[in-house]
């Protein structure tokens, strides 16, 4: 949802990314590089350096709880409107956990006797939606990215290690035309909303337009 990111820091909107893992299990790259990487793709959608934790890879639910109460904290402390999440339904199964431990977070967030040793107040944001990583589905909505698509790929190609197919990378799904089916998914969704280039989110919840006609 990188076009998405770089729309929103375009509208002057604040915007945190959080890992949860440092993704040490991956094929390609070190733990290091990957972080370098991350501040450099950051650096071009405008943002600060992201909140890295360190919990294991492959092993997010074994840690569920721990997940959950940090994932808890940031809410509180940020105060976001929005929180964004993985989709459930994603090839990578980290991706899915990813989106079902901030689902729970979003909603002890807001329980003011849940962590009541925490710093900041229970805070519940506005509203919890997930972006696609692999594959697609049928969104709930779109964001038109037209005039971001560029930042979003400049911001992707920071990751190397991850998406270049030289001769000494360990071949996976991203280094084997990622990228390109990523752009194509951009290009369909957009078509299907009469615009260049879109992405997808879904909402477990309905969406409350108050303007339909001003909606644009």
């Amino acid at each position: 949802m990188a076009g998405t990111i770089a729309k929103f820091r375009q509208e002057g909107k604040k915007v945190v990314i959080m890992h949860l893992t440092e993704a040490e299990l991956s094929s390609n790259g070190t733990v290091e590089n990957r972080q370098l990487e991350a501040k450099n793709a950051c650096e071009v959608l405008g943002l600060p350096d992201p909140i890295q934790f360190q919990f294991p890879d492959r092993k997010l639910l074994e840690h569920r709880e721990e997940a959950i109460d940090a994932i808890v904290q940031v809410i509180r402390k940020l105060r976001p409107k929005i929180v964004f999440a993985p989709n459930h339904q994603d090839r990578h199964p980290d991706h899915g956990h990813c989106g079902e431990l901030t689902k729970e977070a979003f909603f002890s967030a807001g329980i003011k006797k849940y962590l009541s040793h925490d710093e900041n107040e229970a805070f519940l944001p506005q509203a919890l939606y997930f972006f696609q990583i692999n594959g697609i589905v049928t969104p709930d909505f779109l964001i038109d990215i037209s005039t971001t698509i560029d930042l979003k790929y400049q911001a992707l190609a920071c990751f190397e290690s991850q998406f270049s197919s030289k001769e000494a990378q360990v071949k996976t799904p991203l280094n084997s035309g990622y990228i390109e089916k990523l752009k194509a998914r951009d290009l369909l969704l957009g078509g299907e909303a009469g615009v260049t280039y879109a992405e997808g989110f879904l909402s477990e919840r309905p969406i409350l337009i108050h303007d339909l006609l001003g909606d644009e």
